[in-house]
């Protein structure tokens, strides 16, 4: 073989290991949007909902979520003002949060929360790779 070929083929296969490389970069998956759980809660029996929201807690951490906001000041910035608490939480997935929400143990839990409040619950999934738009 001659130089010319040797120097050619080494290029040629340099060019397939990049090219393969490049394309198992954008094969990964993308990571998950996170889902975010958003509550409205007027609360009805303090001590009824203490309970509910404790063991709930423990229930939203066993499924890898956290909380962002548990019953902070709220400053209304447009609509009417609310009369309840508001608690939002975050699970890494759409069906992280859907196995918390679809957990046996929470069919006992809804009845504490329905005894001793008033609650309008929501997911929202998040973005993955949200931007700004751009101008």
């Amino acid at each position: 073989m001659t130089p010319t070929y040797k120097l050619t083929a080494t290029a040629l296969t340099a060019a397939g290991f990049v090219a393969a490389a490049i394309h198992g970069i954008r094969a990964q998956a993308a990571p998950p949007a996170p889902a975010y759980v958003i509550n409205e809660i007027q609360v009805t029996d303090q001590a009824g909902f203490a309970t509910y929201a404790t063991r709930q807690g423990a229930l939203i951490k066993r499924f890898g979520g956290h909380f962002l906001a548990r019953g902070g000041a709220i400053e209304m910035i447009a609509g009417a003002p609310t009369k309840s608490r508001v608690a939002i939480y975050v699970f890494e997935s759409l069906a992280k949060a859907n196995a918390w929400h679809d957990a046996p143990e929470q069919t006992e839990l809804v009845a504490l929360r329905d005894k001793s409040s008033n609650f309008r619950s929501y997911i929202v999934e998040g973005c993955a790779t949200c931007s700004p738009p751009s101008k």
